[in-house]
């Protein structure tokens, strides 16, 4: 089995901190995840996350006005440069302090990072081949306070940088003659935004205690003059006085510009620009708390956006502060408001709520609506084609995941408490969960409710789940009361309640091939519970330790069960013997806490895998726990193939393996130390899952509390701290020949295609591997001959060509091509296939899966069209013939409706 996986997508999490941007043609929402950038595609509806990450959580991005190119800040300074075609990292850099905001000039060749009382402008990268991506060209210094927010003209010939002084400063991009600097007060509150008129000096600037200011300038963009042109006719003496007048200091780094008092001679005949205030407009506001906190402005429309902490988000229409309308979207503060290049679509970001929403405002409809879970994520499942997964969170929540789109399309809300597990029936329709609310809910994928909750006699807290495999029982592990409960789904009456155990149940789960139950406790056993024979207990395991989680092998032949002292130890269910051991408490590598008294090495001793699942072909075990760490073991062979970090965010805690001596005082640990009224630092006590949720400052811990292969054996999935990570096999990345031999090559392959040697051409290829290649041959075998061809593969490839024809029906066009090849090879080589149903099962979910998406998405149209042809064929009858009033007022209602339905129809499209 290949162990090439690829961070391929982060689900569950679309908006954490930071500034939303569109991209050029406005179809998408970039967007700041946790450490990572997302991508959501609002024409096509899906979602991407770049391969790319920073050191901790990111605060601003910068797009450039080509959309190729962006600049990814984080809480620290350090930078990335990041190209949007290739998702590749063309340049580090570090600003050394926390960036504010950063933003491109409108013609690509600057952009402005602002930091502490500093404004910094770059020389944008890619314009000039240098070996240095960001070259310092000028510091403007001018603002007492930090700075918040940088507002360009259209002809990128000055800027505007607002403060939480209460002040906005103009500067000039260039040596300007008549703008080197001008301080704009007005305010008293925090600047949140500053924006230029479309081709103008004018200016509106917007401040936190709702106030929108506007600025007239008595100066066209045009009637800017450059230094260099007024020094001609000028002594030198007098130029060198303005020089010092200005306080230009020139070094290494650039230019620096300070901003001091204004000269008060103004003898040339060029005018400096002025500004006065036309007008101020007050935002209509529900109290003292409810802040002004982010703020878009589209200067074509003149449209204004203004975001508040209550929720709410104004439009108004400019000069005029005309209120276009008012809408509400949660209860919860929105950090960030982004405006497309139309004006059409506007971007909302919640971050306490992790909501991200896109606005039409002209239709007063939503084009985009995610939530991601409100905290932790607990438990994931796969839907049996691969197709879906379904998440449970801390939050209540059940959230179902379309795996092609990387997007939630229900959300059920039932639950009351955290949920603890979730899964999916054999049938795929069905999603049941548990929760410590002490109900178990089954959810319908058709309808989209609630249709069954099984409840117990007496309140329990439910904290494992297991259906077995023809989905007519439920079984859920209490781990108060240390009992399991049995339910039929069809009744959604009790049938039994297992006792015996005489500690928490930690894990269940069914036997794929047998009615057989195995259960893990914190009493040291697995016990194995026949489903036909009076729900009696088959056979008890005992264990070394503690039992964390339990899974069958797909096949049914054997057991894997984590225990609490790191260990993976692997049973036969029908001789009830142990056929293996792995310790994997060195793999977990565990980070050392801020707070923790101790390294990083003897923490690692009190940590566990406590999720474990195995691979579709059941020859390896994928195992998770307590730490940023995920480890592929191999069964038989007992070692550990690969090991996968799954975050670098320093932002999370229990990241680093030794003490940052930068955090180091003469009193200890800086953590350690409290800076308070001389209490003692409440160290959390050990087992704590996310901390002391009331301290001032909390760092979520890194850990794996979930993990699930796909079907397909194709990629595999976690909930993690970050959110859902999704790896999967990238084949085009990975050159992996298969029998490769001198005479393997593209040339030899065409000339047996030219040959019209189609089998010959198909076995070369798929001895080279190369997916287009393959592709190329396989198109070229005329129709009317792949019969002949698939009787006439060897053994050996018929799997191979079988597992391309189910990734290529995923993507390809040509539907009717690739069915009659999966077809015929299933017809002449099923009884060999048959045979190693073990290995071919994930190919055949894969399958299975492809056939299924086109299946929904073709059924669709069809029965669509076949009920307008119906409707056709009915009127034509009906042409020509005279019938009462009454019936055609009848008729006339009936081809509403029938518009009406067809409308409804062509919306779900």
């Amino acid at each position: 089995m290949k162990f090439a996986y690829r961070f391929s997508n982060l689900l569950g999490a679309v908006y954490r901190q930071g500034n939303l941007n569109f991209s050029k043609d406005g179809n998408s929402v970039i967007s700041p995840v946790g450490n990572r950038i997302s991508v959501f595609d609002l024409k096509n509806n899906t979602s991407e996350t770049f391969p790319v990450s920073t050191r901790k959580n990111i605060t601003c991005v910068g797009l450039s006005p080509d959309g190729n190119l962006a600049v990814v800040v984080d809480e620290d300074g350090a930078a990335l440069l990041v190209s949007l075609v290739t998702r590749a990292v063309l340049h580090h850099f570090d600003f050394h302090k926390p960036v504010s905001s950063i933003c491109f000039s409108p013609d690509g060749r600057k952009f402005i990072a602002t930091k502490e009382n500093v404004a910094l402008m770059y020389h944008a990268p890619g314009k000039r081949r240098e070996f240095n991506a960001f070259v310092l060209d000028k510091s403007y210094y001018g603002p007492y306070d930090e700075t918040t927010c940088i507002g360009w003209t259209d002809d990128s010939r000055c800027f505007a940088v607002g403060s939480k002084d209460m002040s906005t400063w103009v500067f000039g991009a260039e040596r300007w003659a008549n703008l080197i600097y001008y301080s704009l007060g007005g305010h008293k509150d925090v600047v949140v935004g500053c924006f230029f008129e479309k081709d103008s000096l004018d200016l509106y600037t917007v401040s936190r205690d709702g106030t929108l200011c506007v600025w007239e300038s008595d100066t066209e963009p045009n009637g800017l003059v450059l230094k260099k042109n007024r020094a001609k006719a000028r002594p030198q003496q007098q130029e060198e006085e303005e020089e010092e007048e200005e306080d230009r200091v020139e070094g290494e780094e650039g230019e620096v510009i300070r901003g001091k008092t204004e000269s008060p001679r103004n003898k040339d005949e060029t005018k400096n620009v002025r500004y006065v205030q036309r007008s101020k407009h007050f935002f209509n506001k529900e109290g003292d708390f409810n802040n002004l906190t982010a703020a878009a402005f589209h200067k074509p429309t003149r449209l204004l956006v203004t975001a508040f902490a209550s929720g709410v988000f104004h439009l108004h229409e400019l000069p005029e502060f005309n209120l276009i309308h008012s809408l509400s979207v949660s209860d919860q503060r929105i950090a960030s408001a982004a405006i497309n290049a139309s004006g059409d679509w506007i971007a909302l970001g919640c971050s306490r709520m992790g909501q991200l929403l896109v606005w039409e405002w002209q239709s007063e409809s939503y084009v985009f609506k995610q939530q991601g879970h409100f905290n932790n994520m607990a438990a994931l499942a796969y839907s049996p084609d691969g197709q879906y997964v379904v998440t449970g969170g801390d939050d209540g929540k059940v959230k179902v995941w379309n795996t092609n789109s990387g997007l939630c399309f229900v959300t059920f809300t039932e639950h009351t408490s955290s949920v603890t597990s979730v899964t999916f029936t054999s049938s795929g329709f069905v999603v049941v969960s548990a929760s410590l609310d002490g109900t178990v809910r089954a959810f319908d994928l058709h309808r989209y409710r609630n249709f069954r909750t099984f409840t117990s006699p007496r309140p329990a807290q439910f904290s494992s789940l297991a259906v077995d495999v023809s989905g007519e029982l439920v079984s859920a592990g209490a781990q108060d009361s240390f009992e399991i409960f049995l339910w039929s789904v069809q009744t959604g009456r009790l049938l039994e309640v297992l006792g015996g155990h005489e500690g928490p149940v930690s894990s269940l789960c069914f036997s794929p091939v047998q009615s057989i139950l195995a259960s893990a406790s914190w009493d040291r056993t697995v016990r194995l519970w026949d489903m036909l024979d009076s729900w009696q207990v088959k056979e008890t395991l005992r264990l070394t330790s503690d039992g964390l989680c339990v899974t069958y092998r797909p096949d049914g032949q054997e057991l894997a069960v984590a225990t609490l002292n790191g260990e993976i130890s692997f049973w036969s269910p029908q001789s009830a013997a142990q056929t293996g051991s792995i310790a994997g408490r060195h793999d977990l590598e565990a980070g050392r806490k801020e707070t923790d008294k101790i390294t990083a090495k003897q923490s690692a001793k009190g940590k566990s895998f406590t999720s474990l699942c195995y691979s579709a072909d059941g020859e390896s075990v994928l195992a998770g726990g307590q730490s940023k760490f995920v480890c592929i073991y191999n069964v038989k062979e007992q070692m550990l193939m690969k090991k996968f970090e799954i975050s670098c965010n320093l932002s999370f805690d229990a990241m680093e393996e030794f003490l940052d001596r930068r955090k180091m005082t003469e009193f200890g640990s800086l953590s350690l130390v409290d800076e308070g009224d001389g209490d003692k630092v409440n160290i959390s006590l050990p087992g704590v899952r996310r901390g002391d949720m009331s301290s001032r400052h909390f760092k979520p811990e890194i850990r794996v509390s979930s993990l699930r292969f796909s079907p397909t054996g194709r990629s595999w999935a976690a909930t993690t701290t970050e959110g859902l990570l999704v790896y999967s096999l990238d084949a085009s990345l990975v050159f992996d020949p298969y029998d490769l031999d001198l005479d393997v090559t593209p040339a030899s392959i065409r000339k047996q295609l030219r040959l019209q040697e189609w089998q010959a051409a198909i076995i070369l290829a798929f001895r080279l591997n190369e997916n287009a290649l393959k592709q190329e041959v396989l198109e070229a075998v005329p129709y009317d001959q792949i019969p002949v061809v698939s009787g006439s593969l060897p053994d050996v490839y018929v799997e191979k060509l079988l597992g391309f024809v189910a990734a290529c029906l995923e993507k390809s066009g040509h539907l009717q091509f690739y069915m009659a090849w999966a077809q015929n090879l299933l017809m002449l080589h099923g009884q060999k296939l048959k045979n190693r149903s073990g290995s071919i099962l994930p190919t055949l979910q894969a399958l299975q899966k492809s056939i299924q998406r086109h299946f929904d998405s073709l059924s669709k149209l069809c029965d669509f069209n076949m009920y307008n042809i119906r409707y056709a064929a009915a009127l034509s009858k009906q042409k020509g013939v005279k019938r009462p009033a009454e019936e055609e007022e009848e008729d006339e209602g009936l081809s509403e409706e029938m518009s009406e339905a067809s409308l409804d129809e062509k919306m779900i499209l």
